[in-house]
């Protein structure tokens, strides 16, 4: 289990890097962004393409929580390792929520659905930039090496965002 053996920090912000900080959370944020560009076309509006993927995104979270209970549970328990997995699995869905705020406000508003794709995955992209900051800030970089990861971290999300969207 990464993260439940990690030692961070107490209260809100121990919270905050053990829910953003671990590998679920980009991987589940590369992944909701590739959904969400394979889902938008032009014949599809933003409740669609935030309905379809959030519940693809939800698929990919069960599978997640399934496969880590799977393998912890004959050395754990059953229960620990579901609680395990669904600890270890919950940054997929907490990532995701900004780009979900985005396209919640592109439905509700009725902005083209072009755009409000548009920004969910700018938004991600974006958050991928912060993920990388704060995971160079963790390992005690300067602040130039802080942000040239983040910009890498950003860019090589973007990338596999494109790669993911393009095989499928």
């Amino acid at each position: 289990m990464t993260n439940a053996t990690d030692s961070s920090p107490a209260g809100f912000r121990g919270w905050l890097r053990r829910v953003f900080g671990g590998p679920s959370a980009v991987y589940g944020l590369i992944l909701y962004s590739a959904l969400i560009a394979g889902v938008s076309d032009e014949s599809t509006d933003s409740l669609e393409v935030l309905i379809v993927s959030f519940i693809s995104l939800i698929i990919f979270f069960i599978a997640h929580v399934f496969a880590h209970t799977l393998s912890d549970h004959g050395d754990h328990g059953f229960w620990n390792a579901l609680e395990g997995g669904v600890r270890e699995s919950a940054g997929m869905l907490y990532a995701a929520i900004p780009s979900t705020l985005v396209l919640i406000v592109g439905a509700t508003t009725h902005m083209d659905a072009d755009d409000s794709v548009s920004l969910a995955l700018l938004v991600a992209t974006l958050v991928l930039g912060v993920l990388g900051y704060s995971a160079y800030a963790r390992r005690g970089a300067g602040r130039f090496v802080r942000i040239v990861g983040a910009i890498g971290t950003a860019i090589l999300g973007f990338a596999i965002m494109i790669l993911n969207y393009a095989v499928h």
